[in-house]
């Protein structure tokens, strides 16, 4: 066998390498996301905006980070595990695949005011919506060319351009915004978010033809397999989506500027859960040599070691969130047209939002362990389902009384409860061939070392009454993340082993 060393520390540059260039991207939205702020406020344009930017929020988790993910680096790793050559591969699904992902372009630009009225009927001005979403229809080839080449890249281990591409993405709709906001208004960002698409796929072109390699013709019959494979994913991403879909539907309905509070949230508070599957998404083609080899108890503790990362990450993420809100919304958005009463709303929406925070990482992290597999589980369709229809019941029920934040306290709920249904499923054996992961043992500490956070969090606060925004999170931030590194202290030895499993290079 092949020391685990040098197998572990290869992870490790990788995820580090993965990491940072996702935090990078992260900051770059975080700077579109207050450009938008300052330039455009919460009003009508952004509404509209939003509407349109439905779009790549559906096409990025399908065609980026889930079901083309999913379906093609197992697809690939398993021929990459057989010595073969991944361009017979590539021959018999690219070029099939982009016809589909162009015909589902072109035809969003044409249904593109019929798509407004149905995601967002109470919207203020659909014209513009619909002119939005014209513009960002592209990226849904774009996504697709670009979460191709990810999957290709990343089972050859290839992990530096498929990271690099949020950022350039970012850097598209920040260039347009800055160049074009005074003649083209909001459409400007949403012409960004087509020039970003392109980039994405531009940014990885030179790797992808250098470590895998274009295809050599066109054997459409052959891809019938890999989409037959894609659909179940593709089913469960979009359920997945919907929540977005509920949170517009409903945010609709309760007047100017509830879309984007709900947005600048959500970009905010997703951030320590993207970074908490950035070991996850070193480690999936692993994850799925380990299922092709029917090598179970290699596969669960894989995938023990990406969910601890997650929790690790995400629960004093968590803590912070709740107690910090208003100050983080206010030091990062509350510039130009976004205003004080734009911050309150914003921070109290994220709070709860940031309540189902875990439960996204959860689910990030154990829906692969259920698609590695030739024949792809249906049974986190089910789970979304259930966990969608608990989100739009609750919203429907809490929209009235408690506005906006009830529907961020519905998607928490719902992905909450879709988290818990497939770590169950996990235990049960409905995943390829993967055990429940053992993590139990460390749920109680991680839980104390949040609320922990959480407390001394609120007493820095509390003692810092008075100071700006920024000065409240250079004392607060800290004090909260040392609380829960002493609650964790003396189980770091576990910790690191249950992370970095050393599974050699088998």
């Amino acid at each position: 066998m092949t020391s685990a060393t040098p197998r572990a520390g290869h992870y490790a540059r990788a995820a580090a390498l993965t990491g940072a260039l996702t935090v990078l991207g992260s900051l770059l939205g975080f700077g579109r996301d207050l450009l938008l702020a300052a330039t455009f406020g919460a009003d009508t344009r952004t509404d509209a905006f939003l509407v349109a930017w439905m779009v790549p929020e559906t096409a990025a988790p399908l065609l980026i980070e889930g079901a083309m993910a999913f379906v093609l680096i197992p697809l690939f790793t398993r021929s990459a595990a057989n010595g073969q050559d991944l361009r017979p591969a590539v021959t018999a699904t690219l070029p099939p695949i982009a016809l589909l992902l162009a015909g589902a372009a072109a035809l969003t630009a044409l249904a593109a005011p019929w798509l407004v009225h149905l995601l967002a009927p109470g919207i203020a001005d659909p014209d513009l919506a619909a002119r939005c979403m014209r513009l960002t229809a592209p990226t849904i080839l774009a996504f697709g060319l670009a979460g191709y080449a990810s999957a290709a890249l990343r089972s050859r281990e290839r992990f530096a351009a498929p990271a690099a591409i949020y950022a350039v993405y970012n850097i598209g709709i920040i260039a347009c915004t800055l160049t074009g906001h005074d003649r083209l208004g909001v459409l400007a960002a949403a012409l960004g978010v087509m020039i970003g698409g392109l980039a994405m796929v531009a940014a990885q072109a030179p790797a992808f033809a250098r470590h895998v390699g274009l295809p050599g013709g066109v054997r459409p019959v052959a891809v019938a397999l890999p989409l037959a494979a894609f659909a179940p994913v593709a089913v469960y991403t979009l359920l997945r989506q919907g929540q977005v879909v509920i949170e517009r539907l409903f945010g609709s309905t309760l007047g100017e500027g509830a879309i984007s509070h709900l947005n600048y949230a959500q970009k905010i508070a997703q951030l320590p859960m993207v970074l908490s599957l950035a070991l996850a998404t070193v480690t999936f083609p692993r994850l799925a040599r380990h299922i092709a080899a029917r090598d179970a108890p290699a596969a669960a503790r894989r995938l023990a070691g990406d969910l601890t990362a997650a929790a690790v990450i995400v629960l004093p993420a968590t803590a912070a969130l709740v107690v910090f809100a208003p100050e983080i919304v206010a030091v990062l958005l509350q510039h130009g047209a976004f205003t004080g009463a734009d911050t309150a709303a914003t921070a109290h929406v994220m709070r709860l939002y940031s309540l189902g925070l875990l439960g996204q990482a959860v689910v990030g992290v154990a829906c692969r362990a259920y698609f590695c597999g030739t024949r792809p589980s249906r049974f986190p369709i089910t789970a979304m389902a259930d966990g969608l229809a608990a989100t739009a019941v609750l919203a429907a029920l809490a929209v009235r009384p408690w506005g906006a934040g009830g529907i961020a306290l519905a998607n928490a709920a719902g992905i909450t409860l879709t988290a818990v249904i497939l770590l169950r499923g996990l235990r049960a054996g409905r995943a390829a061939g993967v055990a429940a992961p053992a993590v139990g043992p460390l749920a109680a500490r991680f839980l104390a070392a949040a609320v922990a956070a959480a407390a001394a969090g609120w007493l820095a606060r509390t003692v810092c009454n008075g100071l700006s925004p920024a000065a409240v999170l250079v004392v607060g931030l800290p004090a909260a993340a040392l609380a829960f590194a002493a609650v964790m202290i003396t189980r770091y030895e576990e910790l690191i082993r249950m992370i970095d499993p050393r599974e050699g290079g088998r």
